[in-house]
């Protein structure tokens, strides 16, 4: 035995038992439920309690390289978001950690919490390890973690069981609420899909080439149903008087299109044809940069493109617009000519990582750097960005522009993820062991009041984000709900509003608010010293 606990000691070895330990607490699932990576932090927190300690050095590189990983993956949605509709999710954010901030302080007044201890339990409370790291960077206090640890499992179940429950509480049809209400996805500027009856003369026995239909801008003709059959609408595709064509384009457009070629009619896609709709990732570099004129899929491939969404929200296609990785097209076209189609966007070279050391080790440079200038805040003092602070706001600038100068920023997601999840877990096993030695006489001096602190911190903030999705923003439940999971961070959360429909809107919504309050709950962490 003593062999055994000597051997832990060495730095390494305690390391790795730790990560091994964790992550295998991490996986295990009760009821769909795992602890996931906080799993490191609870047994780091055992290993603490009985004087084992990982490096600090350990614990700022991993804090490093999990904070740059989320600005880069942040960064290009974080800034477009801030010019679009999106800000309605940044705003839902926002309010969620103003609310649990204010809940906070009231708690730690009325209970007599430290303030380490405090801007712990909100961290915990909105299972955001961005916000711990920048609470124990503001506090220098490893009650920080203890207040995380505590708080985070109470965090995780009451999003999921809040999303679960709300819906037949309200006794709500979330697909129909879904269809009444516009959302992030579908608004006033998105495409609309129309079916028109040909009725004009002029248009009888002629192609769509000849027809010229591009005159009216934004209008793409999908397919043609004559009869009982769909055919796909290409150059060719000869238009008979009493067809019905099936459109998308911007309502403007349409009118005017419907004005000059028939009657719009109820749609009904009775497919006999075997014509399918499916949305289509763009993955392959091959197709990076590239316009649709470029790709000629309609004459090429007899596939046609209806609309592309990107960050979150849908457009009308553009011919002349770069595809971007992750950009999402509609297509229309037999099962078998998609299937080439999907081929072609999703093809990968043998390359799936793509870390560029260099230009890594800069952004982590500058960050720091950034990190250590003192801030000084009117009334309130200095502050620092910090280990956390300084990294998320370089990585969020070059992660929006993908490459400044000899920085290339654009990693692969493997890459990406193989940098959050290293830096996280070297992150936890840190802030756990320092957290672990003090962590028994926290509970048994605060005792009963500390979960119940926890309890009220996420519960507030739960309640009062999904009123402001829903009664101020005049969200759909579903938007609500995926944007409240989003403000919250709770990725377990979002995982149970998917099971209430099958759609992609939750997770739209759960994107577009996630970054900003990724952001907010860092900054607000380090503020709240002042206030507690």
């Amino acid at each position: 035995m003593d062999t055994v606990i000597e051997y832990i000691k060495e730095p390494l070895i305690l390391l790795f038992v730790i990560l091994f330990l964790g992550s295998a607490l991490g996986q295990a699932k009760v009821k769909g439920l795992s602890l996931g990576s906080s799993g490191v932090l609870l047994v780091a927190m055992i290993f603490g309690h009985f004087d084992y300690q990982v490096s600090p050095i350990v614990q700022h590189l991993g804090l490093s390289l999990f904070i740059v990983a989320v600005g880069l993956q942040a960064g290009p949605r974080f800034f477009r978001m801030m010019r679009s509709s999106g800000i309605i999710f940044g705003l839902i954010g926002l309010s969620i950690v103003l609310i649990a901030a204010l809940t906070t302080i009231i708690i730690a007044k009325l209970f007599g919490f430290s303030t380490a201890l405090s801007i712990g339990l909100m961290t915990g409370a909105l299972t955001s390890t961005p916000g711990l790291a920048a609470a124990l960077q503001a506090t220098n206090d490893p009650l920080a973690s203890v207040g995380y640890g505590i708080a985070y499992p109470f965090g995780v179940v009451a999003v999921v069981l809040f999303v679960q429950l709300l819906p037949r509480i309200l006794r709500v049809d979330v697909v129909k609420d879904l269809e009444k209400v516009q959302g992030p996805l579908r608004n006033a500027e998105s495409p609309k899909v129309v079916t028109i009856q040909v009725t004009e003369e002029w248009i009888h026995k002629r192609t769509l080439s000849e027809l010229g239909f591009g005159r009216y801008r934004s209008v793409v003709i999908s397919r043609v149903i004559r009869g009982d059959r769909n055919i796909i609408a290409l150059k060719d595709t000869v238009i008979l008087k009493g067809d019905r064509l099936v459109a998308v384009g911007m309502q403007n457009d349409l009118d005017e299109f419907c004005h000059d070629v028939g009657k719009e009619v109820e749609t009904n896609f009775k497919n006999a044809d075997h014509i399918q709709l499916r949305k289509v990732v763009v993955d392959s570099e091959e197709m990076l940069g590239k316009n649709l004129k470029e790709l000629s899929l309609r004459s090429l491939y007899g596939v046609t493109v209806t609309r592309i969404e990107r960050s979150g929200f849908e457009f009308n296609q553009n011919p002349n617009w770069p595809m971007e990785r992750g950009d999402v097209l509609t297509l229309v076209s037999s099962e078998d000519r998609l299937d080439e189609v999907e081929a072609l966007f999703s093809r990968k070279r043998l390359t799936v990582t793509n870390v560029h050391i260099f230009s890594l080790s800069l952004i982590l440079l500058l960050g720091i750097a950034l990190g250590m200038i003192p801030i000084y805040l009117p009334g309130l003092g200095t502050i620092t960005f910090g280990v956390a602070g300084g990294p998320l706001f370089i990585a969020l600038i070059i992660g929006h522009f993908g490459k400044i100068g000899p920085i290339k920023a654009r990693f692969f997601q493997p890459s990406n993820q193989v940098i959050r999840d290293i830096g996280l877990v070297l992150f936890l096993a840190g802030a756990g062991t320092t957290a672990g030695s003090g962590i028994v006489e926290v509970v048994q001096e605060n005792g009963i009041s500390l979960i119940f602190g926890g309890a009220i911190i996420t519960i507030v903030p739960i309640i009062a984000g999904f009123l402001i999705a829903r009664k101020l923003f005049r969200l759909s439940v579903v938007h609500s709900l995926g944007a409240l999971c989003g403000g919250l961070t709770s990725t377990p959360g979002l995982g149970a509003v998917n099971q209430l429909i099958d759609t992609e809107d939750p997770a739209i919504a759960y994107a577009a608010a996630y970054p900003f309050a990724l952001i907010f709950v860092a900054i607000i962490s380090q503020l709240l010293i002042f206030f507690i």
